[in-house]
């Protein structure tokens, strides 16, 4: 082959892999640009849409009219204690396109969403996510079944605890507009409820303007480590960017939050900040 027939095969080998390079990044660019437009898409269809439920206010004009505009919805059982037959059922509840004269007879319909079934272990949790507004407590050998809350509240994670002989099912609720933004959903301040199978009874975590943040469990105990935010300028709903938070231990045992870090100390570091220690 002359240099001239193999200069013109080289050129055309180059074009061709240039061609197809360019056809590659061209494929890649797409497929990010179509993966930042979906994920944009959720960031924005989890925040500012969240399904809370409707403020007292908004309830008692929708009655004045003898109408609603959300109706109750059940996920699928999920089943804690293997041995006694007992199940979690999360209340929901979907938002109607448009407000409806109440009906008696209709319930909404169910939203059948599976998931894993749990079994008994020595220290095991999990959880389930959505947007709730109560919780059943199915017992299938006994053929029973009782709800949590007697009031109107919203929470968006079940967190079953499997601890020793016991299950202890915690949720951050909130249970006032206390945004004021027309709807009872996880902006407005939040309480930490706990539910023990074997007590049988619902526990009210809470401080009158704090905001439960983030919680776990102290290693080998039922006892909880809770972080709460305040809401410093007392607008109704906690900035974790700009306002500040405490940590408490809610003991178990004695129902009680306890100081994990004293007064004399917060003191010391308040003013070593501002720079007014003696």
């Amino acid at each position: 082959m002359s240099n001239e027939k193999l200069k013109n095969y080289n050129q055309k080998l180059l074009a061709l892999l240039g061609t197809i390079m360019t056809l590659i990044a061209f494929a890649v660019l797409i497929l990010v640009i179509i993966m930042g437009v979906s994920e944009i898409k959720w960031m924005l269809d989890s925040g500012d849409d969240e399904p809370g439920i409707l403020s007292e206010e908004r309830i008692e004009e929708l009655q004045e009219e003898n109408k609603r505009l959300q109706v109750v919805s059940y996920d699928f059982p999920s089943l804690v204690d293997t041995l006694n037959l007992k199940y979690l059922i999360p209340v929901k509840h979907k938002t109607l396109n448009a407000a409806e004269f109440i009906d008696p007879d209709i319930y909404g319909l169910f939203d059948m969403a599976g998931y894993p079934q749990g079994k008994i272990d020595r220290r095991y949790s999990s959880s389930i996510y959505g947007s709730f507004n109560n919780l059943l407590i199915y017992d299938q050998k006994n053929k029973t079944i009782s709800k949590l809350f007697d009031k109107r509240v919203n929470f968006g994670e079940i967190n079953t605890n499997y601890i020793n002989e016991d299950i202890i099912v915690l949720m951050k609720a909130s249970s006032e507009d206390t945004f004021r933004d027309g709807v009872i959903n996880l902006r407005d301040m939040k309480s930490l409820y706990l539910y023990s199978f074997s007590e049988g009874e619902l526990r009210n975590i809470s401080i009158e303007g704090l905001d439960v943040q983030y919680f776990n469990f102290v290693e080998n105990t039922t006892d909880l480590l809770i972080q709460f935010g305040i809401d410093h300028n007392k607008d109704g709903r906690y900035d974790e960017a700009y306002e500040p938070s405490v940590i408490k231990l809610y003991n178990f045992d004695n129902d009680k939050l306890i100081d994990v870090i004293d007064k004399n100390t917060s003191n010391d570091l308040q003013k070593l900040l501002e720079g007014t220690e003696d």
